[in-house]
């Protein structure tokens, strides 16, 4: 059975790398990478999939919030990408796996979100756990990959068997997900652990009472939670969560 590697339990995750765009590192950036990096966080980082089916280090599907252009990014290929530049940045343009795998080169926990591609976390998926698969194959370095659709996670099983890979999870209120109200109702359950062979969950923050998370914990499944914005968050979340990931403040490292 795969695990979760004890480092990404002891050392606070950035949300999105450790983002500031007050001091010019858009999340997801190469600059909030080298940040995290230098103080010693760990980080986390979501994938999409480009029109040329690469992975690219991004959180939205739309280009618009995070570089003023608009579009989709699925629409577009890795070597245009490149040039995009992120708003509040230094005019880097959007970052390839490949190339932020190699900023981080194993010095701190690296968890890695893969996005949705089916559109409602039903079965549409493939492409881009295969290339996730790839670009970590050769990683030397904790890592683990992560999804809120099951689908997802039990490809990146198939595809990459010996990777620690888990499960995002939340109370799925259909009134802020675009999702029909049977496919929440499920989500809400965890259902997939055991199917995926999940070895962890990292679960909404504002959730963590949910008995199905405590349920899951005294089974001595790893809870890691998000997202964390404030020390007073973070205090109560570390009486269920084994670690946070944070943003928008400094997490103090556990003694």
């Amino acid at each position: 059975m795969v695990t979760l590697p004890d480092a990404f339990l002891r050392v606070p995750i950035a949300h999105r790398a450790l983002h500031d765009i007050a001091d010019g590192r858009p999340e997801n950036s190469r600059a909030a990478v080298r940040a995290a990096v230098e103080a010693g966080y760990g980080i986390e980082i979501d994938l999409q999939l480009t029109a040329d089916d690469q992975a690219v280090v991004f959180h939205d599907y739309d280009l618009e919030r995070l570089t003023g252009q608009p579009g989709p990014l699925r629409q577009r290929s890795l070597s245009d990408l490149g040039q995009v530049a992120l708003l509040h940045g230094d005019g880097e343009g959007i970052p390839g796996l490949d190339e932020i795998l190699t900023l981080v080169g194993g010095r701190v926990p690296l968890l890695v979100e893969l996005k949705d591609q089916d559109g409602g976390m039903g079965p549409s998926v493939g492409p881009l756990e295969a290339v996730t698969a790839a670009a970590l194959s050769g990683y030397q370095g904790p890592v683990a990959v992560m999804s809120f659709n099951p689908h997802s996670v039990a490809e990146m099983a198939r595809f990459a068997p010996d990777l620690p890979r888990g499960l995002v999870t939340d109370g799925f209120d259909p009134a802020n997900w675009p999702l029909s109200e049977d496919t929440c109702a499920r989500l809400r359950g965890i259902p997939d652990f055991d199917g995926t062979g999940a070895a962890f969950i990292s679960h909404n923050v504002g959730d963590l009472d949910r008995a199905r998370v405590h349920d899951l914990k005294a089974a001595g499944v790893p809870v890691l939670c998000w997202t964390v914005r404030s020390p007073e968050i973070e205090a109560a979340a570390r009486r269920v969560a084994d670690n946070v990931t944070f943003e928008g403040y400094l997490a103090d490292f556990p003694s």
